[in-house]
């Protein structure tokens, strides 16, 4: 339907309030134009004015666009004065580090955010060039930082950006010291922004301080001693960071750690905010690695990883010597099967979790092991029949990274979206460097026996049960519908599951929009994505090995999995 007309005088002023106050000007001509177009642009100015984009826990996320529901420098500006403002309120001394990935607009966002630092009169530390998240997360650590913050939207759109903020030990504390905010901070944070007055008055000071390239240096140092120093290093590997800021670095700790060179995929060796090659850069999208697994495959890697453009999260795939086994997963690669037969198989972050916290359980690594309430329940069973402390959190790894309040020191905790920590005193968030180190550490210890990644899975399948998890995922227009279906699960909550009685149905309002369904054999955890509009249902079925067969175990889990999506599918009304 049109706009009314008061609606589009409203926003009309609006709009051109914002522009008399937007600092960039090609920020102005963006929205001029849109106002020149009126009343034909009615709709995208009011979406553009929609609101402005919340600062949330995950800091700030959105379009590359002029106007207050987008990222931009005024946007980016205002944000960066509240924070300031809130550090001082705060009484937190010290300098504010900053980092940035090589999406468009990065590096101005940074600049703009020392700018405003040290204009406030607190000293600015920038990072030499575009890096990973997890170089930033350490550098607020390692330089005692007040807080830092990381231009980058991950691996969200190429026309998105994002402002993700984490806290020193002085305001977070020792388990949130370089960690994502947590509340009440955002809402403490986000008022600050709110009060910020117009930008004309925000005073701008010089560029900050460039640190050299011995913080990476330093971070790559301290990467490489997560593992052994005397392991095996013979490990065909083949990377790619999808058009992202992963490469320098991984390959260096790589090297340093006395891995060959990762064979890179050319055509995604060089950070591009276009991210041409790929549809979406995300590692778990499908096509996403083909190019990935294409490399391997000539090249006879004995396995694959991905980071995601900011290399934080890490993707592992395998070789499959059981091509049905490959089929069951997600297949990744034109053809699927090499010529002997062999499909390649990205493994799901449950997969790669449990083998990671098996490696330093193994390793004899003791402490807190955690993950969250949406992850595999194979980690508690691991725990508990090793005798060691466990916790699960909600999503996030600013949860994670704070699981058992401090009782155990943690030392690993993972996320089944790719995310993972192997080492909480090095970076207390994901790494993909890190976690990608000690993969290969895993692999090529298990390759010096004639084992493989997949072979290590069988071997806990048989001593605990195939732990099969899925999802089932639906993206919509309208959030209402996610609305409707989490109120129809909880008014009609399904008292049997694959023909067993629900024994425990959780409802976790109102800290959290999620419902937890549990049986004998099988979990449900039903909730709205918290990045994206899609309704989520995470799936999980437990299958005992009977004789040592994990192949039909497998298979029966499969078919139990297959149709537990079914019945919450209908349980959902989709």
């Amino acid at each position: 339907m049109p706009a009314d007309t008061t609606d589009i005088d409203d926003i009309r002023e609006q709009a051109r309030r914002w522009v008399e106050d937007d600092p960039d000007p090609a920020s102005r001509e963006e929205l001029r134009a849109v106002l020149d177009r009126l009343p034909a642009s009615a709709p995208e100015l009011a979406d553009r004015f929609a609101g402005p984009l919340t600062f949330g826990t995950a800091g700030l996320r959105g379009p590359l666009r002029a106007g207050p529901n987008g990222m931009n420098l005024a946007v980016v500006t205002q944000a960066a004065a509240g924070l300031v403002g809130w550090l001082d309120a705060q009484g937190g001394s010290g300098p504010l580090v900053i980092g940035y990935d090589a999406r468009r607009g990065s590096r101005e966002f940074a600049e703009r955010t020392a700018q405003v630092a040290t204009g406030a009169g607190r000293p600015a530390l920038l990072l030499p060039r575009p890096l990973p998240t997890p170089v930033l997360a350490y550098a607020v650590r390692k330089l005692d930082a007040v807080a830092g913050v990381m231009v980058t939207a991950s691996h969200n759109p190429p026309q998105d950006n994002g402002y993700k903020v984490y806290l020193g030990a002085q305001l977070g504390g020792a388990l949130g010291a370089g960690a994502q905010i947590v509340p009440p901070a955002d809402a403490g944070i986000e008022a600050a922004i709110r009060a910020v007055g117009p930008l004309a008055e925000v005073p701008l000071g010089p560029p900050g301080q460039v640190l050299g390239d011995d913080l990476a240096t330093s971070y790559v140092e301290r990467a490489v001693a997560v593992i052994d120093p005397g392991g095996p290093r013979d490990l065909n590997v083949a990377y790619t960071p999808l058009h992202g800021v992963g490469a320098a670095v991984l390959t260096a700790a790589f090297t340093r750690a006395g891995f060959p060179v990762p064979g890179v995929v050319p055509e995604q060796a060089e950070p591009d905010p276009r991210f041409p090659t790929v549809s979406f850069p995300n590692p778990e999208e499908p096509g996403a690695v083909d190019r990935l697994v294409a490399l391997a495959e000539a090249t006879g890697a004995d396995l694959a990883i991905a980071n995601d453009p900011d290399a934080d999260r890490c993707a592992v795939v395998v070789r499959e010597t059981d091509p049905a086994a490959s089929a069951a997963g997600e297949v990744a690669g034109p053809g699927g099967t090499d010529p002997a037969g062999r499909g390649w198989r990205m493994l799901r972050g449950d997969e790669v979790g449990v083998l990671l916290a098996d490696h330093l359980m193994r390793r004899g690594v003791t402490g807190l092991y955690a993950t969250t309430i949406v992850s595999s329940s194979l980690l508690r069973a691991m725990c508990v029949a090793r005798g060691l402390p466990y916790d699960e959190t909600l999503t996030g790894f600013k949860w994670i990274v704070r699981a058992g309040g401090g009782a155990e020191p943690l030392v690993f905790g993972y996320e089944e979206a790719l995310g993972y920590c192997v080492a909480p005193d090095h970076v207390r968030d994901k790494d993909g460097i890190t976690a990608a180190l000690t993969v290969a550490e895993l692999a090529a210890g298990l390759k010096a026996r004639g084992r493989t990644l997949t072979d290590r899975l069988d071997e806990l399948a048989a001593e605990f049960g195939v732990h099969l998890t899925d999802q089932l995922s639906v993206r919509v227009d309208d959030l209402r519908v996610i609305a409707d279906a989490m109120a129809r699960v909880r008014a009609a909550t399904p008292t049997a599951l694959l023909g067993q009685p629900v024994t425990e149905a959780q409802d976790l309002l109102p800290e959290a929009d999620v419902v937890i369904l549990r049986t004998g054999a099988a979990r449900v955890v039903i909730r709205p994505s918290g990045t994206e509009p899609k309704l989520k249902a995470y799936l999980e079925v437990v299958e005992p090995v009977a004789d040592g067969d994990v192949t039909a175990a497998r298979r029966r889990a499969e078919a139990a999995v297959a149709a537990l999506r079914t019945e919450i599918a209908t349980a959902l009304g989709l």
